[in-house]
Parts: C-alpha cells; structure tokens; sequence
C-alpha cells in the first residue's frame, strides 16, 4: 500500500534540468536533445548555438538555417553580422547579453527581411553549460530558440485596425444623425439623439466594452425646478431652457459620445471609453456652466440648473439593466442633495453585502 506513495515522493524529488532528470531515471541524456529538437521542428522554430566568446555559431538546426536563407553547414563558424544586417545583428547582440548578465532564459522579439518581406520572431536564450552546471565555471555557450509569430502579428495588427475602422464608422455614422432631419432626430431643435435610439446605442456600448474590456459611462440628467421667472413666463420658456441644455450637451461631448433626449424632463449621456473619475470631471464642468447660463426669453433672463447621475460599466454595474438602475439612483441621490449637483454610482464589489 506505501509503494505508489514512495514512487510519487521519488519522482516529485527529480531534479528540474533535464540532463540531471535523464542521470536520476538512468536514460540516455542525449535522447533528451533529440526529443527537444524533434518538438520544435515540430513547432517549426529553429534552435542555434552561439560560443559567448566570439559569438559565432556552433550548432544550427536545418529550421535555424532556413531563417538565415543557408544550409546548416553554411552558418557554422559565422556571426550574425556576417549574416544580417547592422541594425538587426546589433539588436541580436544586446539581447543576448541580456541573457548572459541575467544568467536565466531571457525572451525579445525581432523582426528578419528578405527579399522585401518582414518576418517576425520570438526568441528564447539560454546558457548552456558553465554556472548551470559546474559551480563557479563561467557559461560557454548561448541557446536560441526562434519561433516565428508573423501570421500571428498579422492578425494582431489587422483586428486593431478593424477595431479602428468600427469607431471610425460609428463616430461619422453618430454625426449624420446629428445633423439629420427632423424625420431622424424627433427634437431637431435640441440637436439631440431621440430616446428610440437609446437603447441601440447603449447595447452597441456594452458590447464594444465586453470585446475590447474596457470601460464607459453613463450619465442621466434632470433639470432642476426652474426659476419663479422662468416658471411665470410658462412652457415656452422651459422649451428655451431645454434648448440651452441641447447646445452645453452637443458643446461638451465628442463625436464618439452620444447625447439622448429621454423625455421631457429627462436627458442621458453616453461616454465611451471614459471611466468614472474622467465623466464626474467632464459632468461637473457641464454642470458649472449650466448654473451660469442665461436664457433670455420677452426681455427677461433667468438661469437654470441640473442634476447628474454617473454610472460606468462595468465597474459600477455588470449588467445594461443595473447600468440604468444605477445611474438613475445616483441622479435621485443628486435631487435629495437639492439638485445643482453631480453624484456617483456606488462601485459594486463582487461577494460584498
């Protein structure tokens, strides 16, 4: 019954480096290189061996000697700047002494070109011999595995792109509902998205955050009772008051935000790719200058004020639902306060309660 346990005891107590790991099971540790070169050939990376002291090549496997454009036999004896470039065979040069200072397996991209075309590689150095292996005997030579990565950089590099062309699009598509017609954009005379477009917009929001993790807020709006002039002088002059707050709105966003008349007492927000910290800066701003405002309306002018709630996802809620709730209850706290103020959501903490 104790032997499965002792075997498990023997095999956890193996050394970690592979020459010492083949010496302890008894197997031959030159199997070991074949097994490793078979594994990257199979990875399609190539491994060389470079002397540390002239820096000059002393093994190459037939992949190695491919990236070069040579037969393995031609790369013996040769230093990188005998094969590549200036620029390249330097950059090579200061990442393998980064390896040699740091006496541990060091990793650095670099790029080859041949015959116009840009190869990007992964490479992985390691001593070989030396302090590894003999106390106090300095290392002789220096291990390179290349892997090349340039379909992977490619696909990198053109999911960016797309990525920029989307907002690209969503910005320009954003705009021209701005400036679209009254069959559009319902409160022209605002300037503002109509709240059918909301919802759309919100969803497209949290989509775009899940996909690329990053975060937006939110923010809903109210106007503050209005003044005893403004409320004498009737609807029109609550209809003046909401068109001041269309122009701040339109004047204090970007083009990839989105501004949305909700209903008649209500306005919301969207800033994409804008944290909590970033929109309670930018609302308070708005907010100073709507308390500044004058309206002018029969010859007499009054002010007005607003009340703000901001909420972001997905820090402050995980889900579009709880993003409304949450920002709808920062502006209700904003109202008790006596309104002319901007308040946050509460940040959720997962398992608090």
């Amino acid at each position: 019954m104790n032997q499965p346990l002792q075997v498990v005891a023997a095999v956890t107590d193996l050394p970690t480096s592979l020459r010492s790991t083949a010496l302890a099971l008894g197997l031959d540790p030159a199997a070991w290189s074949d097994v490793l070169l078979a594994g990257l050939n199979g990875l399609g990376a190539g491994f060389g061996i470079k002397e540390i002291a002239t820096g000059r090549y002393v093994f190459a496997s037939a992949r190695m000697a491919e990236l070069f454009g040579c037969a393995p036999e031609d790369l013996l004896g040769r230093t990188d700047g005998d094969l590549l470039g200036t620029d390249v065979a330097a950059s090579l040069r200061a990442a393998d002494a980064t390896a040699i200072t740091l006496e541990q397996p060091h990793s650095s991209d670099h790029h080859l070109e041949r015959d116009h075309v840009r190869r990007d590689f992964h490479v992985t150095r390691l001593l070989l011999g030396g302090s590894g292996d003999m106390l106090g005997v300095p290392a002789r030579y220096l291990g390179a595995i290349w892997l090349e990565v340039s379909l992977q950089r490619q696909r990198e590099a053109q999911l960016v792109q797309a990525l920029q062309q989307l907002e690209q699009q969503q910005g320009i598509a954003e705009a021209m509902l701005r400036e679209a017609p009254d069959a559009v954009l319902s409160d022209s005379e605002v300037g503002l998205f109509p709240n059918a477009h909301f919802d759309d917009q919100l969803r497209r929001e949290v989509d775009l955050s899940l996909r690329e993790h990053r975060e937006f807020s939110m923010v809903s709006i109210s106007i503050d009772p209005l003044t005893d002039t403004a409320q004498a002088l009737g609807e029109v002059a609550r209809q003046r008051v909401v068109e001041a707050l269309g122009r701040l709105l339109r004047s204090n966003t970007r083009v990839m935000d989105a501004s949305f008349r909700v209903n008649d007492e209500r306005f919301a927000v969207l800033l994409s790719g804008v944290g909590l910290a970033t929109a309670h800066s930018r609302m308070e701003g708005l907010r100073r200058q709507c308390a500044t405002q004058i309206v002018v309306l029969d010859g007499q002018d009054f002010g007005f004020t607003v009340s703000m709630g901001v909420a972001s996802f997905p820090h402050t809620a995980h889900t579009q639902e709880d993003l409304l709730q949450a920002a709808d209850f920062a502006l209700a706290a904003a109202q008790l306060r006596g309104g002319n103020h901007v308040t946050l959501a509460s940040i959720r903490f997962e398992g608090a309660f």
